[in-house]
């Protein structure tokens, strides 16, 4: 009677689960575990040959024996472990026939765990997420209630930083993920031209977008933080919850569990501050994002430029040596071949020797050893008019000289009625003294969209505690002064698109130009 579980190809080490990969059934073994996996979803915890083949996806090997070998060999590398089936066993000869369940084994679980995680990280592209920055004001403002209570409630309280450790850790990894995988698409390492050409619009507004709700709510979140950090509000907190969950440890756990737990709280809150808060001469994560995402629109720009470019016909080395080489595979014969190669390269014969079609059929039939001197060679005719003028070439009347004029008019006229329109939006925008936000009335999509870059740039510019603020636009053009009131009143700038609303501001916006123009004058 053979009831012994299968040998070991080989002693397995402590990556010995992982040696599978490597093994030239590398696809078969990967479907054999995941319907193991697939198994204990479904609280299946042995498996026989005929259920494992049967849970196969995808394309199966012809015969059980093939599933029944992979399965030897990834009890072999500690995978999987092999126990005798005794269940069907209804006759003698059964016993003398090997004959196993098989279940996964700590090692195996946690080696297609790794692989699992590795997979997921390899596709995963990451996203920017505006909605993870309003939770994380929400449970901010929670814990800011909590802190006001003379006894915070525990559970309240590890909940509400639970979840916005949870909140906050999504936003980290996946901003992350998505600039790793937004460099990518730069270099156009992940996605072909065509479709990066498709959503370039929507990318560039996904990163606008986001940036202006990093720009308003990264100032609200900062001074969310400054408010629980005074008084030390925040570190009364973080032990509730520590403590809370350090009434879980085991008795060998117990002495150190609360410090243990406490450190760790700690450590995400400094990593929460650090994320939107820059101190010690160090910038925040926040800016450093914001910094990415505004450079990523210009770089996203000149890689549309260089495919126009190139589509438009400019030169692109490598683009034509591509092209070259197709046509020298498309060739029909040598001789179309070295006519292609002489096209190309300029590598043509003597300027002042005629060969000709009558002359290549004199060659071919009365042929010419490469090694002839010139003097013995059969002697090739020059024409006279190369005698005369030094050139074939017959000169006539020159190329006629296209006529330009109508283009510049109509370029001068657009940018005549650019700069106007500029102009209008800026005089539309001037304050002439200090106003409210909703004083300015209703906008037009121009004057609006110039706000809008004004609005950033002062913003930007707004510091945790500030209560006033001024910026310059990029082109010098403007001035806008900001100021935060205390009545908390809301502002609402209507325009044709919809209605747009927030906080409201006093605020004055001066037209620099003006200034220069006088001085000017």
């Amino acid at each position: 009677m053979d009831m012994t579980s299968p040998q070991a190809e080989g002693p397995p080490d402590g990556y010995g689960p992982f040696a599978h990969l490597t093994a030239p059934n590398v696809l078969l073994y990967r479907a054999v575990m995941r319907a193991f996996l697939l198994a204990k979803e479904r609280f299946a915890v042995h498996l026989r040959p005929e259920d494992v083949y049967a849970g196969l996806s995808g394309a199966r090997p012809a015969e059980l024996d093939a599933v029944v070998k992979a399965l030897d060999s990834l009890v072999g590398w500690g995978n999987l472990r092999a126990d005798p089936d005794t269940g069907r066993v209804t006759a003698v000869e059964d016993f003398y026939r090997k004959r196993f369940i098989y279940q996964l084994t700590r090692e195996g679980e946690a080696a297609e765990e790794a692989l699992s995680a590795y997979d997921e990280a390899l596709g995963r592209r990451g996203a920017l997420q505006a909605v993870a920055l309003h939770d994380i004001v929400t449970q901010l403002r929670a814990l800011l209630v909590l802190a006001a209570e003379e006894e915070p409630d525990p559970a309240k309280t590890h909940l509400a930083l639970d979840g916005l450790a949870s909140r906050f850790g999504a936003l980290a990894d996946n901003a992350r993920a998505f600039m790793g995988s937004l460099q990518r698409t730069i270099d156009l390492h992940d996605v072909g031209e065509e479709v990066f050409l498709a959503y370039k619009d929507q990318l560039i507004q996904y990163l606008e977008r986001f940036i202006q709700d990093l720009i308003t709510l990264g100032g609200r979140i900062a001074r969310l933080i400054l408010e629980l950090e005074e008084g030390g509000s925040i570190e009364l907190l973080l032990r509730a919850a520590a403590a809370r969950e350090a009434a879980d440890a085991t008795p060998q756990e117990a002495a150190y569990a609360g410090q243990a737990a406490y450190e760790r709280w700690a450590g995400r809150w400094a990593g929460l501050a650090a994320w939107f808060l820059s101190r010690d001469g160090r910038e925040s994560q926040a800016r450093l994002l914001r910094g990415r995402a505004l450079g990523a629109i210009p770089q996203l720009l000149a890689v549309v430029r260089s495919l126009n470019e190139r589509r438009a016909g400019r030169s692109d080395r490598s683009a034509d040596f591509r092209t070259l080489a197709r046509w020298f595979a498309e060739a029909p014969d040598d001789d179309a071949r070295h006519q292609l190669w002489r096209t190309a390269f300029g590598l043509y014969p003597a300027r002042h020797l005629t060969v000709d079609a009558e002359t290549l059929a004199a060659r071919h039939a009365r042929p010419e050893p490469a090694g002839t001197a010139w003097a013995d060679a059969a002697p090739l005719r020059i024409s006279p008019q190369l005698r005369r003028t030094g050139s074939y070439e017959r000169r006539g009347k020159p190329r006629r000289v296209e006529d330009r004029q109508e283009a510049r008019r109509l370029l001068a006229e657009t940018a005549a009625k650019q700069a106007a329109e500029t102009a209008a939006a800026r005089a539309r925008l001037v304050t002439h003294g200090i106003t409210r936000l909703s004083g300015l009335g209703e906008l037009d999509p121009l004057s609006f969209r110039l706000f809008l870059q004004l609005l950033g740039d002062a913003l930007a510019t707004w510091r945790p505690g500030m209560t006033h603020t001024a910026a310059t636009s990029g082109d010098g053009s403007m001035e806008i002064r900001l100021t935060a009131p205390t009545d908390g009143s809301t502002a609402e700038v209507r325009t044709p698109d919809g209605n747009f609303r927030g906080p409201d501001h006093t605020i004055e916006i001066v037209d620099l130009t003006e200034g220069r123009g006088r001085d000017g004058a």
